[in-house]
C-alpha cells in the first residue's frame, strides 16, 4: 500500500492543473471587467457629455447671433416685435450656459472657456444691446442706429471668438475621450486574446498530460487484460502511471490469479467428470444390456414360463376334481396347495408384467375426461361392488393430459383396494373427488374401511409389500406400486392422508391444463370482488354449512333406496353415468 502513496494521484494532478488554469482565467476576467468598466465610462463620456456639449455650444452661438440680429433690426425699424427673438434668446442662452456648466464639471478648460463667453456676452449686452434698445425707445431709430458702430461690431466679434474657443476646447476633450475609448477597447481585445491563449495552452497541456498519465497507462493495462482475456491466464498484469492505476492493475491481477486457480480446479473437476461420465456410460451400457435381458426375461415369463404354470395348474385341478375324496385328507390338502401356488404364481407374473410395461409401452398423452374414466372404473369393478354391497360415488372430475388405459388402471386399483380392505359387517363406501391446488389437480379416493396406521403409510407403495396375510386379504401386493408408478409417469405424486378420521384416504396429483388454471384465477378474482361488495352491504345471518369429503362443503343427496350420501358442492347435478349412484346387488 505504501507504493500506492508515492507520487501525486490522478485526481490531485488534474485538480492542480485545473486550479492553475482557473486562477489565470479569474485574473484575466477581473482585469477584463475593470477595463470593460473603464471603456464603458469613456463611451458614456463621449455619448452623454462631449457630444451634447458640442451641440449645445453650436446652439449657443446661434442664440447669440439671433440676439445681435434682433437688436440691429429693432434699431432700424423701431418695431418692438423685433425684440422678441432677443428676449427669447436671452432665456435660451441662460439655459444653455447652465447645461454646459453641468456637463463640463469634469472638464476645467471647457468651464474656463464658458466663463469667458459669459463675460463677453454680459459686456456686450451692457455696453451695446441695452443702450441701443433704450435709445431707440427714447429718441427713435435714428439715434439707435448711431450707436451701432464698428466698435460694437468688433465687440460682438469678441463673443464669436470666445464661443469658437469654447467649441475648440469641447472638440479637444471629445477627441481625448475617444482616444481613451480606443485604448481601453484595444486593451480589452488584448486581454481576450490572452484568455484564449491561456485556455488553448491549458487544453493542450491537459491533453498531453492526460495522454501521459491516463491514456497510455490505461491502454497498456487494457492490452494486458486483453491478453489474459484471450486465454493467457499466466500473464502477470503490471500497472503504471498514477497510484490508482497501479492499484487497479494489482486488483485485476488478483482476480486473474483467482480465476487461474478456479480454472485449474474446473479443469480437474472436468477430468473427474469425464472419468465419471465414462463410468456412467459403461453403467448405461450395462443397464441397456440388463434391460435387454429383462425384456427377454419378460418375454419368457409371459410365454415360456406361463405355459408350464398353466399346465401344472390344469393338471393339479384335474387331480383335485378326479381324485377328490379318494385319497386321504392330507393328499387333498397337498393338491389344494399346489393349485393355489400355481394360480398365485400366474397372478404374480401377470402383475409384474403389467408393472414393467408402465411407461415402456406407451400410446402417447391425450386429453382424458376423468368423468368417463370413472364410468369405466365403475363398470370394471361392478362385480366386486355388488359382491360386497359397496357404494361408489364421485364428484365432477377434470380433464387432464395422460394415457386413458393407465389412468383407468390407476383408479381401478384404488377402488378395488378400498372395497377389499373393508370392515366386517360395514357396507363399503368409496368416494372419489378432485380439487385444483397450485396448478395441479389433487384427486382423492376416500373409503370407510379398516384404515392404515401412519407408520405404514409409505410402505404400502413398495412392490410386493403386504401388511396382512394372504389368507386375510388376498392379492399379490403390487397394486399400489402400480398406482405410484402410473402417477409418477404422469408427473404427479401419491401419498396417504394420515389425518383422515375414518377409513383410508389416498391422494395423488396430476398436472392441470392451462385453461383450468386460468379459469381458477378468474374465479378467485371474481370471488375477491364479491367479498368486497359483501363487506359494503348489510351482513346476512350465517348458517352452518355441511362439510363433505376433504373438508369441502357438500350437498347431501338422496339415493334411490332412500339412503343419504355426501357429494361435493354443485356436483349433485353433474355426476357421470354411475357417479353418485350406489352400485346395488343385482
Amino acid at each position: 500500500m505504501k507504493a500506492y502513496q508515492q507520487g501525486w494521484t490522478l485526481r490531485r494532478r488534474v485538480a492542480a492543473l485545473l486550479g492553475v488554469v482557473v486562477v489565470l482565467l479569474l485574473g484575466l476576467a477581473a482585469a477584463e471587467a475593470a477595463v470593460a468598466a473603464k471603456n464603458r465610462q469613456n463611451i458614456d463620456a463621449v455619448l452623454l457629455k462631449t457630444g451634447p456639449l458640442r451641440v449645445q455650444a453650436q446652439e449657443l452661438m446661434s442664440v447669440l447671433l439671433d440676439q445681435e440680429t434682433s437688436v440691429r433690426g429693432y434699431a432700424v425699424n423701431g418695431d418692438r416685435s423685433d425684440l422678441e427673438p432677443y428676449r427669447e434668446g436671452v432665456k435660451r442662452e441662460q439655459d444653455l450656459v447652465a447645461s454646459i456648466r453641468d456637463l463640463s464639471a469634469d472638464y476645467p478648460d471647457v468651464r474656463r472657456s464658458l466663463v469667458v463667453v459669459e463675460q463677453e456676452t454680459a459686456q456686450w449686452r451692457t455696453q451695446v444691446a441695452e443702450p441701443v434698445i433704450t435709445t431707440v425707445e427714447r429718441d427713435g431709430p435714428e439715434a439707435g442706429q448711431a450707436l451701432i458702430t464698428d466698435a460694437t461690431r468688433q465687440q460682438f466679434d469678441g463673443i464669436r471668438t470666445a464661443v469658437n474657443t469654447l467649441q475648440e476646447e469641447i472638440l479637444t476633450v471629445r477627441q481625448e475621450t475617444a482616444d481613451r475609448v480606443n485604448a481601453t477597447s484595444n486593451t480589452l481585445v488584448v486581454l481576450l486574446i490572452i484568455a484564449a491563449l491561456v485556455v488553448t495552452t491549458a487544453g493542450v497541456v491537459m491533453l498531453l498530460s492526460l495522454d501521459r498519465i491516463l491514456i497510455r497507462p490505461l491502454a497498456d493495462l487494457v492490452g494486458q487484460v486483453r491478453e489474459v482475456a484471450d486465454g493467457d491466464y499466466r500473464h502477470r498484469i503490471e500497472g503504471s502511471g498514477p497510484p490508482e492505476f497501479r492499484r487497479l492493475a494489482d486488483d485485476i491481477d488478483q482476480m486473474r490469479m483467482k480465476i487461474a486457480r478456479e480454472l485449474d480446479e474446473v479443469r480437474e473437476a472436468r477430468e473427474r467428470i469425464e472419468w465419471v461420465n465414462s463410468q456412467l456410460q459403461k453403467q448405461a451400457e450395462e443397464l441397456t444390456r440388463s434391460n435387454r435381458d429383462l425384456e427377454q426375461f419378460a418375454y419368457v415369463a409371459s410365454h415360456d414360463l406361463q405355459e408350464p404354470l398353466r399346465k401344472v395348474a390344469s393338471f393339479c385341478q384335474l387331480l383335485q376334481r378326479r381324485y377328490a375324496g379318494q385319497l386321504d385328507e392330507r393328499a387333498d390338502q397337498y393338491i389344494a396347495f399346489a393349485v393355489d401356488g400355481a394360480q398365485r404364481m400366474q397372478r404374480l407374473i401377470n402383475d409384474l408384467l403389467a408393472f414393467s410395461r408402465i411407461g415402456r409401452l406407451t400410446t402417447g398423452f391425450t386429453e382424458v375426461d376423468l368423468n368417463k374414466v370413472m364410468g369405466d372404473v365403475a363398470g370394471q369393478t361392478e362385480a366386486a361392488l355388488q359382491y360386497s354391497d359397496a357404494e361408489l360415488t364421485w364428484g365432477e372430475m377434470p380433464t387432464i393430459r395422460g394415457e386413458e388405459p393407465l389412468l383407468t388402471n390407476l383408479l381401478v386399483n384404488l377402488v378395488s383396494n378400498s372395497v377389499k380392505f373393508r370392515r366386517p359387517d360395514v357396507p363399503p363406501k368409496v368416494h372419489v373427488s378432485a380439487r385444483l391446488v397450485d396448478g395441479e389437480w389433487e384427486i382423492s379416493c376416500r373409503d370407510n374401511g379398516i384404515g392404515i396406521e401412519p407408520e405404514f403409510a409409505d410402505k404400502i407403495f413398495v412392490i410386493f409389500q403386504r401388511l396382512h396375510s394372504k389368507d386375510a386379504y388376498p392379492g399379490t401386493g403390487i397394486g399400489l406400486a402400480i398406482v405410484k408408478k402410473i402417477v409418477e409417469y404422469h408427473g404427479g405424486r401419491v401419498w396417504v392422508d394420515t389425518d383422515a378420521d375414518e377409513g383410508t384416504t389416498i391422494r395423488f396429483t396430476l398436472p392441470a391444463l392451462e385453461a383450468d388454471i386460468e379459469a381458477a384465477k378468474a374465479a378467485e378474482t371474481a370471488a375477491d370482488d364479491d367479498t368486497t361488495d359483501a363487506q359494503d352491504a348489510a351482513e346476512p345471518a350465517e348458517a352452518p354449512a355441511a362439510e363433505g369429503a376433504d373438508g369441502d362443503p357438500a350437498d347431501v343427496g338422496r339415493q334411490p333406496d332412500g339412503e343419504a350420501r355426501e357429494e361435493p358442492p354443485a356436483e349433485a347435478d353433474r355426476h357421470g353415468t354411475n357417479g353418485g349412484m350406489k352400485e346395488t346387488v343385482g
